[in-house]
């Protein structure tokens, strides 16, 4: 039983579940459970409440929690009545807050316990905003409306759900998911990774990020059980993966890494477990070590971005573990069915040879509307024939494998020779003491730039022996010419590294090509 093709939109999702399955568990959080009878009532109540509130078509809605199933009914509930829901990264300073609530002239806002403060004095700052409700009023709310009756009015081509980009070079953008993009996504991935009705999918990612939002919906489009947890804490991930008998999960490495430290999680079952996805940063080898034990045959990388509305590209578990092929293990795999990738130019746009370095781009279904009210922003990024300009350097192999190797704004250009910090990282992160790593672009008079190694190391270590040990196992021109040692790297709220602000010391006063 999977997402039939007949479904067009969000509504229709819930329309279908509630028809064939009305009395099983659709959600679990917690204490709380609903069956898709359940959930479906509460999100025709939330649709009337919206409506009561003066919510209209193509107006937006907001969110400032963590992990909650009010969020994901507010997700559905907008579908039903053509306005959009607005997840705001919870890990965002104040003013970052107001910028986003603003930018996407928010009409209502709904405010876990935690973020009160920061939510006070919203509306004073974000003219479009009329109510905010705290989450410990929401079930009143709810409770307040009849359930809104009969088939919803929307528009495959709504934007349904907005998720703001992490904002690594600058303010953040809407990314705007329509109806037809999310159930493409839920089409290609649910083949690529056999999500059906009898899943038990896993949503820990917070759901500001698209791997935690795209991944709810990848569920509920296949009709499988959600089980929501609020935060990804790695002990509470690793109890619910066996306690719950979870067939599916998306997580990052860096939380794959904590998990296999949590006491005893070699002793868990993770029998259950079919496809265990991971992806949104780099897989330092030593945790892939540690992982690949506890969760043998059943690890998929992933590649994807938010503006494909989640994963294009998947490394299956045979090229994990085959030793044969234990280069693809730094690849991001092979294109999920639905999508296609091409490596070109960046300045040219055309095509480069197999093999050969240049930007990644992508044509799915799955493809954003656009950013909101931003046309130019949106232009630069897909092409009028409908390509996505990823921003990502990387090279296909003959295989049809994909590699991705940094931002192509991050890439080194030195004497001539290009030089993917990603690649240098992937060596220096096997160093002994080395916690955390990046590798940026220094000026040189004599080769323009040269990588420079940035390290966090709680107990030191000895700057000669780290690049001898690079020197082992780098060309020469792609090895670190210094390295400096810091207490902790500059990180943007979703925890990618703000090589920018590592760079700025020593680019002031001088122009580089890139930002």
């Amino acid at each position: 039983m999977t997402l039939s093709p007949a479904v067009t939109d969000v509504p229709g999702l819930l329309a279908r579940w509630v028809t064939e399955r009305p009395e099983a568990e659709a959600l679990r959080f917690g204490e709380v459970r609903h069956t898709w009878a359940e959930l479906d009532e509460r999100v025709r109540r939330l649709a009337a409440a919206l409506r009561a509130e003066g919510v209209e078509r193509g107006d937006r809605v907001a969110v400032l929690d963590l992990n909650h199933p009010s969020c994901l009914e507010l997700t559905l509930a907008c579908a039903r009545i053509g306005a959009a829901n607005v997840v705001v990264n919870f890990r965002l300073a104040p003013p970052e807050i107001v910028y986003v609530v603003n930018d996407a002239g928010a009409r209502l806002l709904l405010v876990g316990p935690e973020f009160a403060a920061a939510a006070a004095g919203l509306a004073d700052r974000v003219p479009t905003l009329r109510r905010t409700i705290g989450t410990d009023e929401y079930e009143a709310w709810l409770a307040a409306h009849e359930p809104e009756q009969g088939p919803a009015q929307v528009d495959p081509a709504d934007c349904f759900v907005q998720l703001y980009t992490s904002g690594t070079t600058g303010f953040p953008k809407g990314v705007m998911i329509t109806h037809a993009a999310m159930l493409a996504l839920a089409h290609n991935a649910a083949q690529s990774f056999q999500v059906d009705a009898d899943a038990v999918v896993q949503v820990a990612m917070p759901l500001f990020h698209v791997g935690g939002t795209s991944y709810a919906m990848l569920a509920i489009a296949n009709g499988a059980h959600t089980v929501l947890l609020r935060m990804p804490d790695p002990a509470a991930v690793v109890a619910q993966l066996e306690e719950e008998r979870v067939t599916h999960t998306f997580l990052v490495p860096a939380l794959l890494g904590a998990m296999t430290q949590v006491p005893g999680v070699a002793e868990r079952d993770f029998s259950a477990i079919h496809t265990l996805s991971y992806g949104a940063s780099p897989m330092p080898l030593p945790v892939m070590r540690a992982c690949l034990p506890l969760f043998p045959g059943r690890m998929h990388q992933v590649y994807g971005m938010t503006e494909a509305s989640g994963a294009v590209t998947a490394l299956p578990p045979e090229d994990h573990e085959n030793p044969e092929v234990a280069h693809r293990l730094v690849s991001a795999g092979v294109p999920l069915h639905g999508c296609a990738i091409e490596v070109r130019d960046p300045a040219t746009g055309e095509p480069v040879p197999t093999g050969e370095p240049g930007e990644i781009w992508v044509f799915t279904d799955q493809l954003m509307a656009g950013y909101w009210q931003q046309p130019e922003a949106t232009a630069a990024a897909v092409t009028p024939d409908g390509w996505l300009r990823s921003g990502d350097g990387g090279h296909l192999d003959a295989d049809g494998y994909v590699y991705v190797t940094d931002r192509i704004k991050d890439m080194i250009v030195s004497g001539g020779e290009n030089v993917y910090p990603a690649e240098v990282e992937r060596v220096l992160a096997e160093f002994p003491g080395i916690a955390d790593v990046a590798v940026i672009g220094v000026p040189d008079e004599r080769w323009g730039e040269v990588p420079r190694a940035v390290v966090v190391a709680p107990d030191g270590v000895d700057e000669a022996a780290v690049l001898a040990y690079c020197r082992e196992h780098l060309a020469a021109f792609k090895c670190p010419k210094g390295l400096d040692v810091v207490d902790e790297l500059p990180r943007n709220p979703t925890g990618k590294i703000l090589k920018k602000d590592l760079r700025a010391p020593y680019w002031a006063g001088r122009d580089r090509r890139t930002v």
